[in-house]
Parts: C-alpha cells; structure tokens; sequence
C-alpha cells in the first residue's frame, strides 16, 4: 500500500472470511493498510486454528489503516455494509460460526457514534429485509493473523476460495467504489 506522511486512523471490522474483508478495503482509495487478524474474543491471544476451532470467542477481523483526508470513516462503514449481509448472525454464506460475525470494534466514542447512527439509518430505509445483527463493540485487543493470510486474495487469485467467493465480491465491490469514487 501506497506511503503516507500525514494523520491516519484505524478501523476494525469483521464481516466473514478476513480473506474477503480485506481484498475489499484494499481497493478502497485512502486506504493505507488492510491487516487480517483476530478480535472480541476472551482469550488473551489468537491464532487460526484456536479461533476456528471456536475456543476463543474472538472474530476474523481485518484492522484497516486509513487517511481520514481521503476517506473517512463512515465511508468506510458504508463500503463495509455494501459488502457483506450483515443480517445473518455468525454467519456469511458458507462461512459458519462466531469468528464469522459481522461486527464493528470501535476504536473511540465517534466511531462507536457513527458506527450505531449508520446502522439505525440503514434501518429505517428498510435496506436489508431482515434485522442488522452487526455487533458495535469496544476494540479491546487486536491480534495479527499469521502471514499465510496476509494479502490472501492477491496472492492466491486462482485459488478454488478466492474464484469461487472472494472474486464476485470483489467485482460487486469495485461498482460501487467507483459510483463513490472511492476506487484506487
């Protein structure tokens, strides 16, 4: 991702597979840095095979680092709800289970505000046919995920996961930066 000299935030979302998550918010114009990894969990550390085992109550997250000059955070949450159903507790199409929660881990008071304002939005114009189950919870810890999931989708294009569901989304994704002119 490209450098950057001036004041950057940081966002937390989980919305399924971080593979997906974080090939969506890479094409995101302003967006610094896009790290796969683990959160809201009560255990005190995170790796894949503990948090898909289902132990550790943590989510696959993705920590997004962003020029809010650029880009700012309700933006961002917009691409997030644009991007996966958040209407189906812990669960994202064939993905099953609670680290595939959708949720937002707010890094402060504002975002915690917009996070919960953008969601009653959504609501009350009736986007989604089924109630939003997105957690907005506190970011208490934040765990990277091993380097295999790094950039994922960049690196593993062909592969059977990253063709069958992380392309179309990205597709899908890529129209609606562009009417937002959010598009790298």
């Amino acid at each position: 991702m490209a450098e950057h000299d001036g004041p950057t935030a940081e966002a937390t979302f989980g919305a399924g597979c971080f593979w997906c998550v974080e090939a969506v918010f890479e094409r995101v114009d302003g967006v610094l840095d896009v790290s796969s990894g683990y959160a809201g969990g009560t255990a005190e550390t995170a790796n894949y095979r503990a948090v898909s085992g289902g132990g550790t109550d943590h989510a696959e997250v993705c920590r997004i680092r962003f020029d809010p000059a650029r880009v700012s955070y309700r933006e961002l949450l917009s691409i997030l709800f644009q991007s996966h159903d958040p209407t189906t507790p812990d669960r994202q199409g064939n993905d099953v289970g609670r680290q595939y929660r959708s949720a937002i881990f707010w890094h402060d008071e504002a975002q915690k505000a917009d996070a919960e304002a953008v969601i009653r939005e959504l609501e009350s114009a009736n986007v989604f046919t089924a109630p939003i189950v997105t957690e907005v919870v506190p970011l208490e810890a934040y765990y990277p995920g091993e380097a295999y999931h790094q950039d994922y989708y960049a690196r593993n294009p062909t592969q059977g996961y990253c063709q069958m569901i992380i392309a179309p989304k990205v597709a899908k994704i890529e129209k609606v930066l562009k009417e937002m002119g959010r598009a790298r």
